[in-house]
């Protein structure tokens, strides 16, 4: 999600939007190598008018050709491994929190505290305070403690959604009558924002997602509060 100003990826918020982003580098600066070799050589072959008589053919010059494409996407593919293992992984989250996607709406449940559930609408452009993001504020945010493993439940009550943050690198549909599951471990105090990513109606554009990520006292405060 671009802001204004923005250049290159959000700040990461959590460790697995950290290896995103590294994955994200480290494959850029394949491809700009590759460019290059590939612009070098269009550039020597349509400039250069000689032949090379004793290179018309060569096994050694084919041999190389193949072995370097196979080597370039191992050095991409073995990483992206990696992070496919790494964003399923899920160990001893301490709160589970389930959203459930609606037209044009979210909804929270905190299943580990009794009674704890409510909607997110945004605020409305006509209700928004001056430090309100326009199209981006909700009136119920989701609130978590930072450092802390949390365990989402995704799914939706009508059509299909998409609960995204960028800056956690979190992006999971949310699928009327299925449960999808995703953890991520805030690593700051921070406000995040996300939208639906997937489209839903007619006012698809107008069901933002807020994370609220503070410390694990503060939390308990607010779950206090909630309750």
């Amino acid at each position: 999600m671009a802001t204004w100003k923005l250049l290159l990826l959000q700040d990461s918020a959590s460790p697995l939007m950290e290896q995103l982003s590294f994955f994200h580098d480290h494959t850029l600066l394949i491809l700009v190598i590759i460019t290059i070799l590939v612009g070098q050589m269009m550039v020597g072959l349509l400039f250069n008018k000689f032949i090379h008589r004793f290179l018309l053919e060569g096994q050694l010059i084919e041999v190389i050709w193949t072995i370097l494409p196979a080597i370039t996407l191992i050095f991409i593919a073995l990483p992206s491994l990696r992070l496919i293992y790494i964003l399923d992984e899920t160990n001893n989250p301490l709160i589970s929190v389930k959203t459930i996607g609606h037209q044009w709406y979210w909804s929270y449940e905190y299943s580990d505290f009794k009674n704890l559930e409510f909607d997110s609408y945004m605020i409305p452009t006509m209700e928004m305070n001056k430090f309100n993001f326009r199209l981006l504020d909700v009136d119920n945010r989701m609130v978590v403690p930072f450092m802390s493993q949390i365990r989402m439940l995704i799914t939706a009550a009508d059509v299909i959604h998409s609960w995204t943050i960028p800056s956690m690198g979190i992006k999971v549909d949310a699928t009327p009558g299925r449960l999808n599951q995703v953890s991520f471990t805030p690593i700051r105090s921070s406000i995040m924002y996300g939208q639906c990513s997937e489209i839903c109606g007619a006012n698809h554009s107008f069901m933002p997602i807020v994370l609220e990520s503070i410390s694990p006292i503060f939390f308990i405060k607010w779950i206090q509060k909630m309750t």
